[in-house]
């Protein structure tokens, strides 16, 4: 027996119109998409290190409040620790002059986190320079006089601010690994998130006081991270082979 298919012309035109029409439909959306991507610098532009290549950091940020950065401390120093990175707003510094002296005592690298802690991408170019000035002499009147390192408050950042710190001589230090210890979430989930820490990573860990079962996980954290690879401050790091600068929109 024989099988006829009957094609209707118009009804194949009209397919085919709706699916060249799907196609660049798909095509525009990607372009857009792709035109808002961001990019890696040039060569010629300041960039924000994301990852190294050997060791592993630690990395704190402290913002504000009177009660987590000690016991952090404390765990770091019955832990041996003194491998580890230290961002300090300005604002917090000042009024814990006390404080800053452990760190630097206790031989930790100390870098800036500005001054106010507010975010870099929604200020004026200048007020963003007042604002990491500002926190360089305070921490320079705490004897912290080489500060080379700094970290965008908010982790926030763009082409604008990069360029601003990179005139003034600083490196800008993003992390690759998040702990979201600011977030309480557990000391469980705080390691499970570091668990999965690789050579180059940069952790992000916090000793401001919304952060309050850091301390807790934290000798957990080391453990896990010893367990990866070496120790090292940021400085090291980043002298240690090739870093992976961050996108930039």
């Amino acid at each position: 027996m024989d099988f006829f298919i009957t094609l209707n012309g118009r009804k194949v035109k009209q397919g085919l119109f709706v699916v060249l029409i799907s196609f660049f439909t798909a095509l525009f959306f990607f372009s857009q998409a792709t035109l808002h991507t961001p990019v890696f610098g040039t060569k010629d532009e300041p960039k924000a290190i994301y990852k190294g290549e050997k060791g592993i950091s630690l990395t704190f940020n402290i913002g504000w409040g009177d009660v987590q950065a000690e016991p952090i401390l404390d765990v770091l120093e019955k832990s041996d620790v003194r491998s580890a990175t230290f961002f300090l707003s300005g604002a917090w510094a000042e009024r814990h002059p006390d404080t800053v002296k452990r760190i630097k005592d206790m031989g930790f690298e100390i870098g800036s986190l500005g001054y106010a802690y507010e975010d870099y991408t929604e200020l004026e170019d200048e007020k963003v320079r007042r604002d990491i000035l500002r926190s360089l002499d305070v921490l320079k009147k705490l004897d912290i006089k080489e500060v080379a390192l700094l970290r965008s408050p908010t982790g926030h950042f763009d082409k604008r601010s990069l360029k601003i710190a990179n005139h003034l001589g600083l490196t800008v230090v993003h992390w690759s690994l998040n702990s979201q210890d600011w977030k309480n979430p557990g000391v469980k989930k705080i390691v499970k998130n570091v668990q999965k820490v690789q050579k180059g990573d940069i952790i992000l860990m916090h000793a401001s006081d919304s952060a309050t079962q850091t301390a807790e996980a934290l000798p957990a954290v080391i453990s896990t991270i010893k367990e990866k690879d070496q120790l090292v401050t940021l400085s090291i790091l980043i002298a240690n082979g090739k870093v992976k600068t961050t996108l930039v929109p």
